[in-house]
């Protein structure tokens, strides 16, 4: 990817550049009163918002189903959290088999673990192979649901040339998924701090940081792997933990973890796999909390399937932690001009802080409903697995916090669903032309 493609591509994503563009564009508006309306596209299949692998798993899902849809994408590129958003040594967590969209596998000559690159090829062949092909710099303004003509309306801006485009569609796929934004945290002081603070999502390498301390916050996936890059490319990392975590192996018994518990629980209760992964854990890992990772009160399995929160699949970072590579740090207070002062007390001076604070939906922004989304946390109001279908055609899919497995599941659900609908409407409900005459005078659209 070459570097303008990948600014314009992080342009799509930061909030600051996008508030200025619109305001911008509605300037623009303003000034050009006499402009005629934005262009309306009718949709004879579905909309789906989102050119991700969920997105992405839906369309091809509908395609066999002989349903052609149209992806929006406010990227310039399909997965673009994977291709904009992620650092350079990032392969998938779990085997490839848990982690295979509908339909296609995996080339059987990658490894367990596909890179960060593997996987965009293998989605990119996956957009190839069912003739996806979303539109691109689409950014969705707006979408609600117009009860008087039963359709969707779904505005968008181009983030080039700026130009409003409103879609009208039957049905909506919200595909936008769980890290749709950088989560950043308000700290005290953050200010005053000269060195460089930035988000994972900003984070390629530990090249960046050579002979520097860095002070990683947030104790997930992300953040250990962090420091583990950082350590790599000789960085001085503390990692801050501010709450209790499960660290796992990545492996067990010659298993992956995954595999094993998802195995084991065909035939124990959860409760009973999690003594025995935490058994293992102990056997292999020793006590984490000795090195300041405290283990919570609920096992691994229990608190993913409360709470979504995921263990960490240790790839070294363990190692790097008990030999004193990496320090483990309590919450910070404050920051200074070149320090962090923590909650013991503890003042220590860095010349980076990276932020592993994860993402959040940015669903409520501009979805108009409130009953099937949460406008607290932008995600589905009914826990897993019920949480894919709401009323009058909207659908969620990449939501399930279980990753591309649940994405799958879930795609594969409102394929079918929307089968049936299709099949139902064209049978007992056919649209009436007192029913079309209510749409404005429309192009259309039913590819992708």
């Amino acid at each position: 990817m070459d570097c303008s493609r990948e600014i314009e591509g992080k342009q799509a994503h930061d909030p600051i550049f996008i508030n200025n563009n619109n305001k911008s564009k509605m300037n623009h508006h303003h000034n050009k009163s006499s402009s005629p309306p934005p262009p309306c596209i009718y949709v004879a299949g579905p909309v789906i918002v989102g050119a991700g692998p969920s997105g992405l798993a839906t369309a091809a899902c509908l395609k066999e189903r002989d349903i052609e849809s149209v992806v929006l994408e406010r990227s310039n590129c399909i997965a673009s959290l994977w291709q904009l958003k992620t650092y350079n040594r990032l392969s998938l967590h779990l085997p490839k088999q848990f982690c295979e969209l509908p339909l296609m596998g995996f080339p059987s000559e990658f490894p367990t673990y596909p890179s960060k690159k593997q996987f965009v090829d293998y989605l990119e062949a996956y957009a190839d192979k069912f003739e996806i092909k979303p539109r691109f710099d689409q950014t969705v303004l707006q979408a609600v649901y117009d009860s008087t003509i039963r359709f969707w309306r779904v505005k968008c801006v181009g983030m080039k040339e700026g130009e409003e485009t409103e879609y009208m569609c039957r049905w909506l796929v919200v595909a936008t998924g769980e890290n749709a934004e950088a989560v950043v945290p308000e700290i005290e002081g953050k200010e005053d701090f000269f060195g460089d603070i930035r988000h994972t999502s900003l984070y390629k390498s530990g090249e960046d940081f050579r002979g520097k301390k860095v002070l990683v916050v947030g104790c997930g996936n992300s953040g250990m792997e962090v420091c583990l890059d950082l350590c790599n490319h000789n960085a001085m990392p503390s990692l801050v933990v501010r709450d209790t975590v499960h660290v796992l192996p990545r492996e067990m018994l010659g298993k992956s973890t995954f595999g094993l518990s998802m195995w084991l629980l065909k035939w124990l209760p959860m409760q009973l796999v999690d003594r025995f992964l935490l058994l293992v854990s102990w056997l292999m890992l020793g006590d984490t909390a000795r090195f300041g990772l405290d283990r919570p009160h609920l096992g691994p399995l229990q608190l993913k399937n409360l709470s979504g929160k995921t263990p960490v699949l240790d790839v070294g970072t363990l190692a790097k932690i008990k030999s004193g590579d990496i320090k483990v740090c309590p919450g910070i207070k404050r920051l200074k001009r070149y320090a962090a002062e923590f909650i013991d007390g503890r003042l220590e001076n860095f010349d980076a802080i990276i932020l592993a604070t994860g993402y959040k939906s940015n669903v409520p922004i501009w979805l108009k409903e409130s009953e099937m989304f949460s406008e607290k946390d932008g995600l589905p109001r009914r826990p897993f697995p019920n949480g894919w279908k709401g009323e009058s055609g909207l659908y969620a899919v990449g939501f399930t916090k279980r990753g591309l497995l649940g994405a799958s599941m879930d795609a594969k659900k409102i394929a079918s669903d929307i089968k049936r609908c299709c099949e139902a409407e064209a049978k007992h409900h056919p649209m009436t032309t007192f029913t079309r005459s209510l749409l404005p005078a429309t192009q259309s659209s039913s590819s992708n």
